[in-house]
């Protein structure tokens, strides 16, 4: 029918504008926040794009959540702004036959969020941890270039006078860090050092060399001579068959397992598909406004009502997290509870004449 396909084009293009204006905004605060712990030293500079990239798909689920509830929002607030609701439910139809376009458009919402919530965004955060690893790894390596005094994250000062790339031999190296415990500074200078790894790690065996430790300013330096002497450059990640962590694990290894927190993980990937037709409901019942008085609330509370509703799933994901209720108390509720709340505020905007009764009363 023709208001069908004008409602799907006019929700289609606000979906657009809403998704895209979100992803700006959320993109730019995202890469304040990267370029922050990059100068920092916590983040490798090369990292940027790949965790971005993985930060924006994780939270694409959330980004298309608000997309549906805002752009139906929109274009029935619109609607009753313009009085087309009015003329509407003046002609004897039902509020309740803007349930299956609304539906029709959600859909491909629904599906994409389920796959990226349940599949894909795990399988990117696992990569993308490996990745940013990596390049931290790789970060890391660099302070062995020879000539030049490098600093890394935690404070520590390297040398390396001459440093043979292909068989990973450091000549002349210098050494200074600072004890967190004692607050002694740690000076240690060998003749060579080769690198090498050994249980995740990679470290630089030196050869031939002094340490020096003391409190700066004083001089009660200790010296110790050595021949050899493991010194840890980075950590090497597992990139393949590592242990998963509940953000990157598969949804049969949270089902599997007996940690709360993993069921927790697992009801919160389920919810972001069970709250986009909820959430379409409640904007479908919300978007009244009474022309007559050139004012609208409905923003207001559509804004409470999705409050209450973050409220509750967060409420029921920390009660699953810590072992009060099971999987199943924790995942239904608040649906049910925001479903049943849409349902009545339908059923009660859809009876105009004894609503409108008691405005004018």
């Amino acid at each position: 029918m023709i208001y069908r396909r004008h409602l799907m084009k006019e929700l289609t293009l606000t979906a657009v504008g809403v998704f895209f204006i979100l992803l700006i905004i959320l993109i730019s605060t995202q890469v304040i926040n990267l370029l922050g712990r990059v100068a920092g030293g916590r983040v490798a500079f090369d990292a940027i794009g790949t965790m971005l990239a993985v930060w924006v798909l994780g939270l694409t689920p959330l980004l298309l959540i608000l997309t549906v509830f805002v752009s139906v929002l929109t274009v029935f607030a619109r609607y009753w702004r313009d009085s087309e609701m009015v003329v509407w439910l003046a002609t004897g139809l039902s509020l309740k036959r803007w349930l299956l376009p609304v539906g029709v458009f959600i859909t491909p919402f629904v599906l994409l969020t389920a796959v990226i919530s349940l599949s894909i965004a795990p399988w990117a955060e696992a990569r993308g941890k490996s990745f940013a690893g990596f390049l931290k790894q790789k970060q890391d390596l660099s302070l062995l270039e020879e000539g030049v005094f490098k600093t890394r994250s935690d404070g520590s000062v390297y040398f390396v006078g001459h440093f043979d790339l292909d068989k990973g031999v450091a000549e002349q190296v210098f050494v200074r860090t600072v004890d967190k415990k004692t607050g002694r500074t740690v000076v240690v200078l060998a003749q060579s050092g080769v690198l090498a790894d050994e249980d995740d790690k990679r470290i630089l065996r030196l050869q031939d060399g002094n340490r020096y430790s003391g409190l700066a300013g004083q001089g009660d330096f200790d010296q110790v001579g050595f021949q050899a002497a493991d010194l840890t450059i980075a950590v090497n990640p597992k990139i393949e068959g590592r242990d998963a962590d509940r953000h990157t694990a598969t949804n049969a290894q949270l089902w599997a397992s007996d940690n709360p927190n993993w069921h927790a993980e697992l009801m919160w990937r389920w919810s972001m598909p069970l709250t986009i037709p909820v959430l379409a409901l409640l904007a479908l019942s919300l978007s009244y406004s009474n022309p007559r008085h050139g004012k609208s609330y409905s923003i207001i509370f559509a804004a409470v009502f999705f409050f209450i509703y973050q409220s509750l799933l967060t409420f029921a994901r920390t009660k699953i997290g810590t072992g009060q209720i099971n999987f199943w108390v924790g995942l239904l509720p608040a649906h049910l509870i925001m479903f049943i709340a849409g349902i009545v505020l339908l059923r009660y905007r859809d009876n105009p004449l004894i609503f409108h009764k008691k405005e004018t009363q």
